[in-house]
């Protein structure tokens, strides 16, 4: 029989347990796998001397360069590098925060369900070696990206709902808030972290007060955020928007992604400037032909990236500069995109869900890995932007294989697909068996959340984001623990009939 961890007792001090939680027995242990952590590091650099560049990281360096309130990405990590940068200007510091920070809320999070939940020996070892001893870890650490931190942080911020639903007190209550905001100024997929935290705070045994504050705290410090990210847009465009700047090019992407398809006349429209634009969008596709367009080879995002597609021919033909880096130039414009997008969408709503969002969800369960498939791009330098914020007299870089973590993580996506059929599977047998009324409530209260968080990430990423496997790192995680919990619950359950049941 497999073994299982005893839960602690529901009488027992949040204080005390927390103690515990932290100190007994896991003091050498965790020092232990931080130091194993450093060596992993290590060896790492030893055959990736260089971060891994893309163009995502030369817009956080110049944002923070250039100290802007607003720009194509949230500008939380931007402004992390800028604080980042008073400490030290090295790439490997920077890389190691990143890895460290990981690692260190990957072991709080593994620390709080070995503590809270019953988890069979299997359970332990699958997420010891997921967490500790997984080269994904190092290959997304070693971006200038938000992706590590905002997967951190929101695992930390997992891991404290957690405990508000057990064993709630105050500083769970900051920490989650906190957590909850700067993931938010990392990236948006953060905005419906508070509607999680809700029932938590509902379900959780404390005062109203306690219960208002935790709902209340995390908005409160978000929507100052929204804002100021609106007024700075403003600023920089002459128009407020949230999401800035991306969120309209996103819209109009998405919708673009159909136009080849409906019939709607370009002289219809509600403004000259989404007449012009509609038109731009009729003469490309008359023009180039399916071939030429590759929009397969993209993750949903084609008219973003492409020079040549009609949202950067507008851009180009209504703004002074058409620089990747000039933010203002994308700003100006992504109002009317958003205009433009949204008006398609609505009206043709069948076409986008046909030839847009069949695309995503198929990108959703089988993520491409997109940057995680080649070292830099494939190129042999770093831009002159990346080499001045890091103090590096050369362009140059170098690395063991620009291809080799290629193959190494190509069976990353699939494993994320089997996770989603595990995760629907077993939890149709949690409930068909039953096996909720059998445990624990704050159990399934836990399960239920966590299978809420899965379901509007999905939807989230699906219908207003494009989706690559590095976004999908925090939601893996999710999957993989709710699955082993379901699966030592609902084996449990299977044991405990065998064993009632007369010869």
């Amino acid at each position: 029989m497999k073994s299982f961890a005893l839960p602690i007792q529901s009488g027992d001090n949040p204080s005390a347990v927390f103690s515990t939680y932290f100190f007994r027995n896991t003091k050498s242990a965790n020092l232990l796998l931080v130091l194993l952590g450093i060596c992993q590091f290590a060896i790492f650099k030893f055959f990736y001397p260089f971060p891994d560049f893309f163009s995502d990281s030369y817009s956080y360096i110049y944002a923070a360069l250039a100290h802007l309130d607003v720009n194509i990405w949230p500008i939380g990590y931007s402004r992390f590098l800028y604080i980042f940068h008073w400490f030290t200007h090295s790439a490997t510091a920077l890389n190691l925060f990143q890895y460290l920070f990981f690692e260190l809320s990957a072991l709080h999070f593994y620390r709080t369900l070995l503590f809270l939940f019953p988890t069979s020996k299997t359970t332990r070892i699958v997420l010891q070696v997921f967490f500790f001893f997984n080269p994904l870890n190092l290959y997304l650490s070693n971006f200038v990206s938000s992706d590590a931190l905002f997967a951190a942080l929101s695992l930390f911020w997992l891991t404290e709902l957690i405990w508000i639903i057990y064993r709630p007190n105050w500083y769970h209550l900051v920490s989650l808030s906190i957590a909850c905001f700067i993931a938010f100024t990392f990236r948006y997929n953060a905005m419906f972290y508070p509607l999680i935290s809700v029932p938590a705070f509902l379900i959780s045994k404390q005062k109203p007060g306690f219960k208002i504050t935790g709902i209340l705290l995390g908005p409160a410090l978000i929507i100052p955020f929204i804002l100021f990210s609106s007024n700075a847009a403003r600023t920089m465009s002459g128009t407020p928007q949230f999401p800035p700047i991306l969120g309209g090019w996103q819209w109009a992407n998405n919708a673009l992604y159909m136009r080849e398809y409906i019939r709607e006349d370009s002289n219809r429209f509600p403004s000259p400037q989404m007449t012009e634009l509609d038109q731009i969008a009729r003469e490309y596709y008359r023009n180039v032909p399916p071939e030429n367009r590759e929009l397969s080879s993209y993750v949903g995002n084609f008219f973003i990236k492409e020079w040549n597609a009609p949202l950067k021919i507008y851009m180009a033909r209504h703004t002074d500069s058409i620089h990747n880096g000039d933010v203002v130039a994308w700003a100006r414009v992504a109002p009317l995109f958003k205009q433009y997008g949204l008006y398609l969408i609505k009206r043709h709503p069948v076409p986008f869900l046909r030839y847009f969002i069949l695309i995503n969800t198929k990108n959703y369960f089988l993520p491409p890995l997109e940057k995680l498939e080649i070292y830099n791009l494939g190129e042999d330098r770093m831009a002159s932007i990346a080499a001045h914020w890091f103090g590096y007299s050369s362009r140059k870089v170098s690395a063991v294989s620009k291809t080799f973590h290629g193959y190494l993580l190509s069976a990353y996506p699939a494993f994320f697909l089997l996770l989603n059929l595990f995760f629907g599977w077993n939890l149709y047998t949690f409930l068909r068996k039953k096996v909720f009324q059998q445990s624990e409530r704050k159990f399934t209260y836990a399960i239920g959340l966590l299978s809420a968080l899965i379901l509007i990430n999905a939807a989230f990423s699906i219908f207003a984001n494009i989706v690559v496997f590095r976004y999908q790192i925090f939601p893996m995680i999710t999957l993989l623990a709710i699955v082993l919990l379901l699966t030592d619950s609902i084996e449990k359950k299977q044991s405990a009939a065998l064993q009632s049941s007369p010869l």
